[in-house]
């Protein structure tokens, strides 16, 4: 469990020489029955958004932006005991990568590894974070996507590899060919960054799209083309796999996290 400190020069020595987080918690979740920003609805008896923080400081990780807007008092008064997070407001959702961007002052002084995940994945594992987090250490590419193998791939995007196995971009299902929906290597929005290298690719991103947003997902691509070294590595499990964005989800992820403790204990 995160240890709370309400004091500020605690929170000041918080080293930016650690890997440092983007968490992704600005949005409503309207499909949850629930007026709260979606990473304050609660599973097994808490607000999800505790789940990710703590997998995260477990994995080495220091700072922890958490972009808020919806209702961004709410997620600040339940977090702002932690002397791990910053809050970045985010005024108009528009989009991940957006999201992102509006953490640039932030991170313009970091040299290193930069997590970004959404803030409703309580399922997130330290263990898989840590995992990309070393692969990084290892030689510092420019960007790990962390990702997964499923059985039903439906609805998410794939990861595309080369004859030689090396990561080529993402491609949505809606975009995919019948061969490339036939992959069950799933992009699951789990990333390590080295922090300059995304702070450029951010630039880069364009809304040109229906939504008229900015996506994040865009920016693996984006370093693939500018000939940066993108991995792609299925180290997340299989729990990881499960979103929150129904309250019958949100039931699903409740009983494998108790199923999961159950077979810790």
């Amino acid at each position: 469990m995160l240890v709370r400190n309400t004091s500020k020069a605690d929170s000041e020595r918080i080293s930016m020489d650690k890997p440092v987080a983007v968490v992704l918690a600005a949005g409503k979740g309207s499909r949850m029955n629930s007026d709260l920003p979606k990473v304050l609805c609660e599973v097994c008896g808490r607000p999800m958004i505790h789940f990710v923080l703590e997998a995260l400081q477990a994995a080495g990780v220091g700072r922890m932006f958490v972009v808020v807007g919806y209702r961004d008092e709410d997620v600040r008064s339940e977090l702002e005991e932690l002397p791990e997070v910053e809050f970045v407001l985010q005024e108009e959702q528009l989009g991940t990568g957006h999201a992102v961007q509006v953490c640039r002052n932030n991170l313009l002084k970091h040299d290193g590894a930069v997590v970004v995940v959404a803030g409703d994945s309580p399922m997130l594992q330290s263990d898989s974070a840590r995992a990309l987090l070393d692969e990084y250490a290892k030689s510092r590419p420019a960007c790990i996507l962390g990702t997964l193998h499923r059985e039903d791939p439906t609805g998410l995007g794939r990861i595309v590899r080369d004859s030689n196995g090396d990561f080529c971009g993402i491609v949505e299902e809606k975009d995919a060919t019948s061969e490339q929906r036939k992959i069950t290597e799933v992009n699951m929005s789990t990333y390590v960054f080295d922090c300059q290298e995304l702070l450029g690719a951010l630039e880069q991103i364009k809304d040109n799209n229906e939504q008229k947003e900015y996506y994040l997902t865009d920016c693996p691509g984006i370093l693939k083309n500018n000939g940066k070294d993108v991995r792609a590595l299925p180290v997340l499990k299989s729990c990881e796999s499960f979103s929150i964005n129904t309250v019958d989800e949100l039931a699903i992820v409740e009983q494998e996290m108790q199923r999961m403790r159950f077979k810790q204990d």
